[in-house]
């Protein structure tokens, strides 16, 4: 189905909110029926959107029943399932579900749980949601879509999802991120795109969706009464273009009854925590002052990474760069070559020098998706073994990716539980890492491969080397 590009003034032309404020209604009544939400994040970057809550990078019964017990109103599980094949991703949801499901028996406590995914599409859907619901026993549970994500510029208006760039908003099938070699899709009308994923099995005529028109023109009464009126097991599509938007739909969701199965990206699980905003973190507040020089860790191959750390290179020609070459890294003894890189890296940074470790920039690809995925765990194994050979503490640590962040988070840093301390730039999250971790109280800022403008990474490190 063709779709075109709007010019970004759409957004400025959308109907009025009848509902002026929902908001602490919305509160009140998400509280009233849900204890916790879960959310299962398939890479670190969908933090993005709140502030003080902590992430899991552990999925035991026991860890899950401890957040029941302390009352934990939100909290994030890291399953990292985009680095996974399908079968595994599929394996990861029913084992998770499955330990929800115990902890939540044993404490009484009411859940929902969102599976957390890319805001241009990327992921394992429906594979990896579909076990969940099985595994959650969420029997008659609806699909409810929800990609929207405000802060990096994607928004769903007549069931198309856009990703904003410059003054206009493309169709999300029209981006380079409909051509990742793994998660690559044609559909940006996200009907199409669920009966693209279902490889048919799902009609576009079967999946309902929410408008824009009904969510600022309609009654809280009446959008519940669609929203029941789906089909059981059926698919639902949210058109949203502001956070307003997604507090009504959750409000008349809450009314419905219905039992929802959320795939969704960042923006519905801020709309669900209810948080007040809070400002953006400075850079003195993200250092260690007896740090040696800062890192940024580059692994994500989207476009967007490429014209950033380009920027970078051009606007601060003092920091020191080190190129991780992916193809000696697939050459049959690449272990000399990561020595020779990692004791440069030590010396550099005890030198008090800021790094940029990144890969580099050419794709290598294989027919085979599974393949593909086997290159990216290659390339991401061999930052995190550089990152678990660091000498001495860096002064800052930024890393640029999912799969990435993820990798050094949990692998290199033996991080098991942070807190979001919140956004440095919009859309770009900040864990503080714990005591259990290789470096407590390191800030980690996680900075998603697909966000900002050409000029964000600069803006960020530039924040930190004052």
């Amino acid at each position: 189905m063709e779709v075109k590009p709007l010019s970004i003034d759409v957004l400025t032309q959308l109907p009025e909110h009848s509902l002026k404020d929902c908001r602490n209604q919305l509160i009140k009544a998400r509280f009233d029926s849900v204890d916790t939400i879960i959310v299962l994040d398939d890479d670190p970057t969908g933090t993005q959107t709140v502030h003080d809550i902590p992430v899991l990078t552990e999925w035991s019964k026991e860890a899950i029943r401890k957040e029941f017990e302390q009352g934990t109103p939100l909290f994030y599980i890291l399953t990292n399932s985009r680095s996974l094949d399908q079968q595994q991703a599929v394996d990861l949801a029913t084992e998770i579900g499955q330990n929800i499901i115990t902890a939540a028996n044993s404490t009484h406590t009411r859940y929902w749980v969102i599976s957390r995914s890319d805001s241009t599409l990327r992921g394992h859907y429906p594979a990896e949601v579909d076990a969940l619901k099985q595994a959650l026993h969420l029997e008659g549970g609806i699909h409810f879509i929800i990609p929207a994500f405000f802060e990096g510029g994607r928004y769903t208006l007549n069931d198309v999802h856009y990703v904003e760039q410059g003054h206009h908003l493309i169709p999300a099938s029209e981006t380079p991120y409909a051509n990742d070699p793994v998660f690559g899709f044609k559909q940006a009308n996200l009907k199409h795109w669920i009966t693209e994923k279902t490889k048919g099995r799902v009609n576009p005529d079967r999946v309902a969706s929410i408008s824009l028109q009904e969510l600022r023109q309609s009654t809280t009464e009446q959008l519940s009464q669609k929203i029941a009126s789906v089909q059981p097991n059926g698919y639902c599509v949210i058109n949203a273009a502001s956070y307003t938007d997604l507090e009504v739909f959750n409000l008349a969701l809450i009314q419905s009854g219905v039992i929802p199965v959320f795939r969704t990206a960042a923006s519905q699980v801020a709309a669900l925590a209810c948080q007040e905003p809070k400002s953006l973190l400075t850079g003195p507040e993200l250092i260690i002052e007896n740090g040696a020089g800062g890192l940024i860790v580059v692994g994500s191959f989207v476009s967007t990474t490429t014209e950033q750390l380009n920027h970078l290179f051009r606007h601060a020609p003092h920091l020191q760069s080190l190129e991780l070459s992916v193809t000696r890294l697939l050459d049959s003894e690449p272990e000399m070559y990561l020595e020779q890189l990692s004791k440069q890296l030590n010396e550099t940074l005890s030198a008090g020098k800021s790094t940029v470790l990144y890969t580099s920039r050419e794709l290598i690809t294989d027919p085979n998706p599974d393949q593909n995925l086997r290159i990216g765990q290659r390339v991401s194994e061999s930052l995190t073994e550089m990152v678990s050979n660091l000498s001495t503490t860096p002064r800052f640590l930024v890393t640029k990716g999912g799969i990435t962040s993820s990798d050094v988070a949990t692998k290199a840093l033996g991080v098991k539980r942070a807190m979001v301390q919140g956004q440095v730039i919009k859309g770009v999250p900040v864990w503080r890492l714990s005591q259990e971790s290789r470096f407590p109280g390191l800030h980690q800022i996680i900075f998603p491969g697909n966000v900002g403008d050409e000029a964000s990474l600069t803006k960020v490190i530039k924040l930190l080397i004052k």
